[in-house]
This record gives structure tokens, C-alpha cells and sequence, in this order.
């Protein structure tokens, strides 16, 4: 009996180590399988788990039936169990690492999607700009070939707009077209029609008026509708050219738009030269035309209905014993003198011999013929800006300065111009399709389309596309972002009003956009918004004392969590920011630190102390996924993907600090400084300066009288000669003090600089050398102009005194004879007669006085000098300006004055930021002209170059020089 239960035992315990043996086999055949295969099925793993748990229960069924091999059967169970845990531990191993390799692979495809977007929006731009390229040589043959010449003596305009040759529309219907197609991508809404609707209801917003629509033919409305979506010019807001490098939007319709029929063939050729005309004529104000119409000649389409007869001769049936005028009186037709009114005071102006028999007030004078258009914009603004210099796949980088957005090729080294703004341009932002534009500004000087707001604009066609958010804001738009993760549809800006409000908008919804929603973003100023290139609806902001996470739900609502810094080191600043191609988060502050913020949390997961010594202003990401951080201290580091430091370069002091980084073509980057340089470069070559400018008020400037150069001085102590053919600073000199007057001698060989305390200094004008210094008085410098012959140099100042200088053989030496004392008030102006003998001044209380320079004795006969011609028009207050002034304006407004060397042009500047072309002498009190915006400030000079055929302009606090040619 006893052997029959050992030989069962003995059978089962076979059979039990039978399995055991067989389990073991195929466990080890796994964990084989396991170790030559790296990645492992969950099912795999359900199955070894079945297995291991089937060989634990027999071994426990063997171990219970058989107490004599206890001790091996629980080391056989103890290595299974072991075996078990150690298998586990390694399915879970390569599950985890799998889960990792997956999380690598979706980022790796993320980036690749992006890379494709990206060449893909690369040749959507290529495309566009080659549309561009074409239209304008297919309009250059078209306007070589045309038989019509400008100033309307071709086909009238279609659509009864006025003067001007067919061949204008058909530049706009061609560049219409050309910027339609470059807008025809899935990621634009817009049709050719909702563009033109936009435009025509933006300008129903800033002026309060639709224009009439032109019903006659198919044609002439395809026409005008075209010239309404797109105002084509050469950088002028209000200037109209046959051979464009620049367009704007028009600022205005035309006030009227009267069938063809209206305008007489007759007269068609007077009315193109001629300017627009309102209803009322009660000052200069109501007759400066718009050539921002679309007929391209300003407002003449409101006019065609009077011949040049007429417009000559209003009122010629006035009374003949007086004529009056709200600022400009003549109380008898035999008074050889009219009085006009500035601020209230009378200024008695003479009137020369050959106008006493024919001098009206009421005479009309027209516009020029001719218009400016915006040839070159000098300067930028990176003293007090952030986050504006893009480049874009055009070539082109994109930055701005007072009230104009330039687009420049450093390749064909040509700008663009867009100039839809009417004040100082403060941020920019680029759309993920690289062609459109963003650019917010802040308030003006007048009217509604003054008012703080955004410009959503096409960067091939520079056509405007919406008015954002004009009436909403308080302050200027500091910061400006475009969503990332859904190809734009929302814009998000920062109002710089004292509660610093974050709004939402979508662009696209409307004319206007739609503000999905806004809120109080921080009590502190706020320096950048961004939205994350990744994740949808989430935005971040930074500035004093903060950091802000904010998510934008469906319902339009804006959440918001504070970035912690824990044990960190609490900024005062967060001064820059960017992100990770993993969508993780950079910013850097103004201590100097680098922080990494994990996507989707608000905490610090890695800090890299005193980077750089001083705050962090610009942080750039690479496309090769690295980092390159620019500072106060001037220096550029270069990091890799890890942010390890691999390379740095230095930005020479005279420079300025770093403001903003930016990748450029290849290696290259572009560099925006805090003293409004633009320069290029890599961390292999040096850095080369490719936009120069001055940094503070620019009050002096001054055109060689031989060649194309001039110089300018200003508030920031810098004295720069400039080239306007290479558009290119040729030296630079800190004279130590602030430079209100300059001049060149007529030999061209020395630049005189009038500063502060009575001081002026003679340089040359090759060496920059300083060659020799003058003080007369105690006040500043206001203007200096040498004689025509140039024997005599005048120097007027803020002591109410002219003093005179002989000029020597040695260019640097003069000698005084003397100064002119009379004026009540501080020199404003200087004026030298054609034969060197006579000199006329004005002063800040509107007087004109006149001067024998030899004897520094004033002259009080007019009959001696009111016949007299003048090498210059500086003075405002003259006869030949007598035009300019419109009803109301105070008598500082118009800033400076001057005449081309045929006298055929007169241009004034004054504070409102404007550049009024009139026809010279304006000396009828209603002398139309044509206005051109590009200045955000008061104008301060202007000076037309020696050919005539340029001008320049400087734009006093907006630090800029605009170069303008007639066309």
C-alpha cells in the first residue's frame, strides 16, 4: 500500500517537475524572446503572467502534497517569483520607454508639419511677390507704350474720377489682381469683394461718408472698385505714381464721383494740374486737396464741374472798394500792402509792384501738377519698442519708424513703404502665413482714423485689409500677437492705458473685427504677448513684476494663472520671451536670468542664473530648434537645443544695447539696437550696420549744395552726413552737445553746427575734424544760412539777435562784422536776396524784418526790398507764404518752409506731421496743395536737395528722415 502511494507520489512529483522544468524552459525562451527584441507586446506580457501564475500554482499543489522536498520546492518557488518580478520590471521598462520614443516621435512630426508650413508659406510669399514684380514691369510697358501723357491729357479716368491717363487704372486693376492671387490660400477668408468692401468701410468710418458708386459701366466700376481696395503710390500716403515701389490705402474717397460726362474734354487737361475744391471757401484748410483719391490727382473729381476760368475767378465780381478774408485783409484795391493774421495778430506784408493791379484775395491758386511720392524712410525705432523686426520670405525684413512701415530687400537694398498710419507706429506682428501684417499705433492729431488702432495689411500688395479696434483703445498698442496653432484667426494686443487691458480680437469676422473679449491684464506696464505656437488658446504675458498664463475657452472667456517662481529668484522685470520646439516656455529678465517654464504648467522646471549682466531684451528661436539672447550688456549668446552656450558676439557700444534678435536668411540675424540701429551679421563675421538713425529729437538739417549729400543734427549730440543716393550715413561724430542749426558752405567743404550757450563749430566735412568754434551771446543757435555768393554768413539766435560773418579764404575762419538787433522775439528764420545784399529774418512773435547785412542796420523802406528776388524761402511769414497758413492755426504750426532752385514748388512742414506741396509763390491766401502723411511728429525741416527733385524731411521726436521725390 505504502508503495503505491510513493509511486503515485512519486508520479505526481514527476509530473509536478515535469511542468516546473517545462515552465522554467519557456520562461527562459521569453525572457530570450524579450532580450533580442526591444519593444513588446502587452498580450506577450498577459501571457507570460499567465504562465508564471499556472507554474506558482502547481509548484504550491506539489509543495502541499509533499512535505518531504519542502525546502526545494520553496526555492524553486522563491527563483520564480523572483523571475517573475524581474520580468515585470522589465515589460514595464520597455512600456515606459516605449511611451517616451512615441512622445519623441509626435514632437518630431509636430516640427516636421511646422517645417512644411513654413516652405510651404515660403512659396506662397515667392509666388506673391512675383505677381508683384510682374504687374510692375507689365505697368512700366504699359505707361512707355501709353500715347497719354501725365497731368490728364490722355483718356479721362474711367468712372468720371477726375484727371489723370487710363493707363493709372490700369496699374491698380493689375496690382488688384495680382495681390488677389497672392491672397487666395485656404488660411485667408477674403475675397476680392470683401476686400473692397472693407476698404470702402473704413473709409466710411474715419470720414463719415460713403462714395457715390459709379453705375455707368461694368468696366468703370470693376475700375474703381479696384483703386478703392488698393491706392497705389510711391510711398506717399497721398501720392499717386506711374512706376511704383510703394502703395498705401487711400485715407480718403473722393467727396464726389460725377459721371464722365461731366467733364469737358476741353478742359480736362487744366483740371488734372488743377487741386480739389469744397463748398466753402473760408480758409487755406478747405482747398488743400486729397490725392489720396482714386483718381490719382487728389480731389479734382469734385471739381470737374468748373473750368480753370472759373476756379480763377470765384468771386471776381467782388466788391472793388475792399477785399477781406478771415486772416488775410486789403481794406482798399489801392492799398500796396495786406495784413495777415496770425493768432490774432496783424503781421503787414507789401506786395510787389507787378501783383498791385491784379492781386485778389478771393483768386484761387491750384495744386501742383506734380506730386511727392515717399522715396526712402531713414531710421528706426528701437529705443523704446520691442518685438519689430520680422523678416519674410520675400527677402524682405519688415521694422518701422514714425508713422511708416518699411519693407526692406538688403539684397536690391529697395524699401517699400506702407503708410496707412496716421501717427507713431508702436508694435508689429507678422501672421503664421508670413504675408500679412498687424501694426498698431497710437493716437493722433485729429479726426477719428487718429484714434489709437490696428492695421491688418497685406506685405505683398500693401493693401489694407481691416481697421481694428479704432474708438476702443485709450492708449497706444504696445504689443500685438497673432494665434499660431490655428493659422491666425485671433489677434491679441495690449492697450497701454493705465489698466493695461488685454483684448481678444477676430480679424476676420467683420469691418472692424469683433472683440471676442477683454480684461485687465496687469497694473504694471506689460512689454510682450504671446500666443503659444502649439496649444490653442493659450496666451502669455509678461512685463513688471509678472509673468501671466492665460487660456482662452470656447466661450470667449480669459483665465488666467500666475507664473510661480518659487524658490527662484523673483525678477522686477520678465523682459523677454520664446519657446521651445517641445512648446515649452523662455523668458528672460532683468537680472540677467534665463528661466524654463514646462508647457502646460506655470512653474520654473530649469534656471540658468546671470546669463547675461544685465536684463535679457530679445530672445530669439532657431530653426535648428537653439536660442540666441540678446541684452543690455550688449552681448549675443548663441545656444544649443539643451541651452548650452556654444558661441557670442559683442555689439559695439556706439551701437547701443541689443533690443531685439531676429533670423535672417541662412545664419544671418538681424539686430535691432536701443539707439535705432538695424544690424547684420552671424556669430562667425562681425556685425555690419545696415539702418542708421538718430535717437533723440531731430531739430537741423541741411542739403549740400553741390552733391547728393546732407547732414542733420539733433538732441542726441550726433552730427551725421548722410548720402541720399546710397541711402547711407557716410559719418557720424558726437559733437558733445545738442545741435540746433546746420549748414553746408556753398563750396561744400565745411558743415557749420549751432549748439546751445551761444556756441557753434566749423567741421570739415571729409575728416569730421573740428576745426574751429564761435560764441555769440549766451542763448542757443537757431538757424544759419550763408550768402548766395558766399562772402556772408548769418547766425540768427534765441537772443533775439542776428549775427554777421565774413567768410575768409580759410574755409574755417571767419570774421565778425557785427549783429543786427530790432527782433522782439528769438530768430526763426533767414532769407538771403539773390545778389547777397539784403537779408530778411523772421522771428517767434510772426515778425519780418529786413537788414543791410554790411552795417547791421535794419531797413525800413519797402519800396527798396518788396521788389527784391530771394535765393531761399526759409522764411514762413512772407509774401510768397502767404498761402500756407490756414484759418486758425497758431503761428508756431508751421515749422519751416522752403522752394526748389526753379521755383516751381513750395513745401511747408508743420506740427501735425504733415507735408503740404504747393505751388509757387503761395501767395494767395486760398492756394490749394496736396498733403502727404508719414511723420507721427512735428515736422522740423525741410530742405529740397540741389537737383529740386528730391526732399528731404526730419521728423523732430519721431527721429526720422524721409526722402521724397517729385514725380
Amino acid at each position: 500500500m505504502s508503495n503505491e502511494t510513493d509511486q503515485e507520489t512519486a508520479a505526481t512529483t514527476g509530473e509536478g517537475g515535469g511542468d516546473i522544468v517545462k515552465s522554467s524552459t519557456m520562461m527562459s525562451t521569453q525572457h530570450q524572446h524579450h532580450h533580442h527584441h526591444h519593444h513588446i507586446m502587452s498580450t506577450s506580457v498577459e501571457e507570460v503572467d499567465e504562465q508564471v501564475l499556472e507554474m506558482t500554482q502547481s509548484t504550491t499543489t506539489v509543495s502541499s502534497s509533499n512535505s518531504s522536498s519542502g525546502n526545494t520546492t520553496n526555492n524553486i518557488h522563491s527563483r520564480a517569483q523572483k523571475s517573475y518580478k524581474n520580468l515585470h520590471e522589465f515589460s514595464v521598462e520597455m512600456l515606459e520607454t516605449e511611451k517616451a520614443g512615441l512622445v519623441e516621435r509626435v514632437y518630431d512630426l509636430e516640427r516636421q508639419v511646422l517645417e512644411h508650413k513654413d516652405e510651404i508659406v515660403c512659396l506662397k510669399s515667392t509666388l506673391a511677390d512675383v505677381l508683384r514684380r510682374l504687374a510692375t514691369i507689365d505697368n512700366s510697358y504699359e505707361n512707355s507704350t501709353s500715347g497719354s501723357g501725365r497731368g490728364g491729357t490722355g483718356t479721362p479716368a474711367a468712372g468720371g474720377a477726375g484727371g489723370g491717363s487710363g493707363g493709372h487704372h490700369t496699374v491698380s486693376d493689375n496690382v488688384s489682381a495680382s495681390g488677389q492671387n497672392s491672397l487666395s490660400s485656404k488660411s485667408f477668408r477674403f475675397s476680392r469683394n470683401t476686400l473692397t468692401r472693407l476698404n470702402s468701410t473704413v473709409d466710411e468710418k474715419r470720414f463719415g461718408r460713403v462714395p457715390s458708386r459709379v453705375t455707368s459701366s461694368p468696366s468703370r466700376v470693376k475700375t474703381n472698385l479696384a483703386q478703392k481696395a488698393i491706392h497705389y503710390s510711391n510711398g506717399s500716403l497721398h501720392s499717386d505714381s506711374m512706376s511704383s515701389h510703394s502703395i498705401s490705402p487711400a485715407p480718403s474717397p473722393s467727396p464726389r464721383q460725377p459721371n464722365a460726362s461731366a467733364v469737358a474734354n476741353s478742359h480736362h487737361a487744366l483740371l488734372a494740374s488743377s487741386g480739389g475744391m469744397g463748398k466753402r471757401w473760408s480758409s487755406t484748410g478747405d482747398f488743400i486737396s486729397t490725392p489720396g483719391s482714386p483718381s490719382g490727382t487728389g480731389s479734382s473729381g469734385s471739381m470737374s464741374r468748373f473750368s480753370a476760368k472759373s476756379l480763377l475767378n470765384l468771386s471776381g465780381n467782388s466788391s472793388r472798394q475792399g477785399q477781406t478774408h478771415p486772416y488775410v485783409q486789403r481794406k482798399n484795391e489801392d492799398d500796396e500792402y495786406v495784413k495777415l493774421y496770425i493768432s490774432g495778430r496783424p503781421i503787414v506784408i507789401h506786395l510787389p509792384e507787378a501783383q498791385l493791379s491784379t492781386y485778389e484775395l478771393t483768386k484761387v491758386q491750384p495744386a501742383p501738377n506734380r506730386r511727392l511720392r515717399l522715396d526712402w524712410a531713414y531710421g528706426y525705432r528701437g529705443k523704446d519698442c520691442r518685438s519689430n523686426l520680422y523678416q519674410l520670405p520675400t527677402g524682405e525684413m519688415v521694422y518701422f519708424v514714425a508713422a511708416v512701415v518699411i519693407l526692406y530687400n538688403m539684397d536690391e537694398h529697395t524699401q517699400r513703404h506702407y503708410l496707412g498710419h496716421t501717427d507713431d507706429v508702436k508694435s508689429l506682428a507678422v501672421h503664421p502665413n508670413k504675408l500679412l501684417v498687424a501694426s498698431g499705433q497710437c493716437g493722433g492729431h485729429e479726426g477719428r482714423d487718429s484714434l489709437p488702432h490696428i492695421l491688418i495689411w497685406n506685405s505683398v500688395s500693401l493693401a489694407t485689409l481691416n481697421m481694428i479696434g479704432c474708438g476702443e483703445f485709450t492708449g497706444s498698442i504696445n504689443c500685438l500677437s497673432f494665434s499660431r496653432a490655428d493659422s491666425g484667426s485671433i489677434l491679441a494686443a495690449i492697450d497701454d492705458s493705465p489698466d493695461k487691458i488685454i483684448s481678444i480680437w477676430d480679424w476676420q469676422k467683420k469691418e472692424g473685427g469683433r472683440k471676442i473679449t477683454e480684461t485687465k491684464c496687469s497694473v504694471d506696464t506689460v512689454v510682450a504677448v504671446e500666443f503659444h505656437p502649439l496649444d490653442k488658446g493659450q496666451i502669455i504675458t509678461i512685463g513688471k513684476n509678472h509673468i501671466a498664463f492665460w487660456s482662452l475657452d470656447q466661450n470667449g472667456m480669459l483665465y488666467k494663472r500666475m507664473g510661480v517662481f518659487e524658490s527662484f529668484e523673483k525678477p522686477k522685470y520678465v523682459t523677454a520671451i520664446s519657446f521651445t520646439q517641445t512648446g515649452d516656455v523662455v523668458t528672460g529678465d532683468s537680472s540677467g536670468n534665463l528661466a524654463v517654464w514646462k508647457r502646460g504648467t506655470n512653474v520654473i522646471s530649469r534656471f540658468l542664473k546671470k546669463v547675461h549682466e544685465g536684463p535679457v531684451f530679445s530672445i530669439c528661436a532657431l530653426r535648428n530648434g537653439g536660442f540666441v539672447t540678446g541684452g543690455k550688456d550688449g552681448l549675443l549668446l548663441l545656444f544649443d537645443d539643451a541651452l548650452h552656450i556654444k558661441a557670442e558676439q559683442i555689439v559695439e557700444a556706439h551701437f547701443g544695447a541689443v533690443r531685439v534678435v531676429a533670423e535672417g536668411k541662412g545664419s544671418q540675424l538681424l539686430i535691432g539696437t536701443t539707439k535705432n540701429c538695424i544690424l547684420s551679421g552671424d556669430f562667425t563675421l562681425s556685425l555690419v550696420p545696415i539702418v542708421m538713425g538718430h535717437t533723440d529729437i531731430l531739430w537741423s538739417l541741411a542739403t549740400h549744395p553741390q552733391v547728393a549729400q546732407f547732414v542733420t543734427g539733433g538732441r542726441d549730440r550726433l552730427l551725421q552726413l548722410w548720402d541720399s543716393l546710397s541711402h547711407s550715413v557716410v559719418w557720424s561724430k558726437d559733437i558733445g552737445e545738442p545741435i540746433h542749426a546746420v549748414q553746408i558752405a556753398n563750396a561744400g567743404d565745411v558743415i557749420v553746427a549751432g549748439g546751445v550757450g551761444g556756441r557753434w563749430s566749423v567741421f570739415d566735412i571729409v575728416t569730421r575734424e573740428l576745426l574751429a568754434t564761435y560764441t555769440d551771446g549766451q542763448e542757443v543757435i537757431q538757424c544759419m544760412q550763408f550768402s548766395p555768393d558766399g562772402n556772408l554768413l548769418a547766425v540768427g539766435s534765441k537772443d533775439n539777435c542776428i549775427y554777421i560773418y565774413q567768410c575768409t579764404k580759410v574755409a574755417h575762419r571767419f570774421s565778425k562784422i557785427g549783429k543786427c538787433t530790432g527782433h522782439s522775439s528769438f530768430i526763426s528764420h533767414l532769407d538771403w536776396s539773390k545778389d547777397s545784399q539784403v537779408l530778411r529774418s523772421n522771428s517767434g512773435d510772426y515778425e519780418l524784418l529786413y537788414w543791410n547785412p554790411t552795417l547791421c542796420r535794419q531797413i525800413t523802406s519797402q519800396s527798396t526790398v518788396k521788389n527784391l528776388e530771394w535765393a531761399t524761402q526759409n522764411c514762413s511769414v512772407s509774401f510768397e507764404t502767404i498761402g500756407i497758413w490756414p484759418e486758425n492755426f497758431d503761428g508756431t504750426d508751421i515749422n519751416s518752409v522752403c522752394k526748389d532752385g526753379e521755383e516751381q514748388f513750395l513745401v511747408c512742414a508743420d506740427d501735425f506731421g504733415k507735408i503740404r506741396l504747393f505751388s509757387f509763390p503761395a501767395s494767395q491766401p486760398k492756394s490749394l496743395s496736396h498733403s502727404y502723411r508719414g511723420h507721427s511728429s512735428h515736422v522740423t525741416a525741410v530742405q529740397f536737395m540741389h537737383d529740386g527733385v528730391r526732399l528731404l524731411s526730419a521728423g523732430g521726436m519721431d527721429t526720422s528722415v524721409l526722402q521724397w521725390r517729385v514725380v
